[in-house]
């Protein structure tokens, strides 16, 4: 069994812009995820929210970024 690889893509300050970046992904079918999105929820601001996806996607993901 092979393991998947992840790449952060993106970093946000707040949630609200995370999602809205991960949703832009998604509605052109790059799976995409929130890391540290419940300790941010624990701790306001203790670390950046950081918007991952499959290692694969992630040129295509931070060129998508990038012209949003």
């Amino acid at each position: 069994m092979q393991k998947e690889t992840f790449a952060v893509v993106a970093e946000y300050g707040n949630l609200a812009e995370a999602e809205v970046a991960k949703s832009y992904l998604e509605s052109a079918g790059i799976w995409a995820t929130i890391r540290n999105e419940f300790m941010t929820s624990l701790a306001s601001g203790a670390l950046p929210l950081q918007l991952v996806v499959r290692e694969g996607d992630a040129p295509a993901a931070r060129e998508m970024l990038k012209r949003r």
